[in-house]
């Protein structure tokens, strides 16, 4: 199953910014491999911020983490998070219409935890992530089992791989499929 293009709603974000979310996808623990201080990180389809205030938290002097959404709600949400912990020095808000994103700067890792199956143009997306990423960049890309087959995730895999992208890394997140890619060059 592969429900793609069903945003998921500002409505339920408490469902994906709830303490028992971090107990089953801790940001440090799933993503802390990747960061080690003062990367540029876009959070693409960052929701209400679970993993943006994770990544803000990891980075040090001169990183920055870039929450970019399509929902002017969840944006709000992370805005409001980002204030109560303190952390909005480390944090860019962005609202983007899809795939097109407006960015002048390129990024150390892309972040898209739980959202690719709901892009209705991955050809676009990855080729756009390719672009976004400096040489050498890695895109984390996470998706939940309960929306997304095993074979659609394959297929997902080898149109990273059509568009420029080395399969690096398949960690291991509960109740999820997960690919770690490498831009090269």
């Amino acid at each position: 199953m592969d429900k793609k293009g069903k945003v998921c709603p500002v409505e339920i974000a408490g469902f994906l910014d709830g303490r028992l979310r971090k107990l089953v996808h801790d940001p440090e623990k799933i993503l802390g491999p990747f960061i080690s201080g003062s990367e540029a990180v876009l959070d693409f389809g960052c929701g209400p911020g679970f993993f943006t205030a994770g990544i803000a938290r990891m980075l040090k002097s001169g990183g920055k983490v870039t929450a970019s959404d399509i929902q002017k709600g969840m944006l709000e949400r992370v805005e409001k998070k980002i204030m109560e912990e303190r952390i909005s020095d480390r944090v860019i808000l962005h609202r983007h219409n899809g795939c097109d994103f407006n960015f002048n700067e390129k990024f150390d890792l892309i972040v898209a935890f739980y959202v690719i199956h709901e892009v209705p143009d991955r050809d676009i997306l990855f080729r756009s992530f390719y672009e976004l990423l400096k040489p050498g960049g890695r895109l984390f890309i996470c998706e939940p089992k309960m929306h997304v087959s095993g074979k659609s995730f394959e297929r997902m895999t080898d149109l990273l791989k059509s568009t420029g992208f080395k399969v690096t890394e398949r960690p291991k997140v509960f109740f999820s499929r997960t690919v770690v890619a490498e831009r090269e060059g």
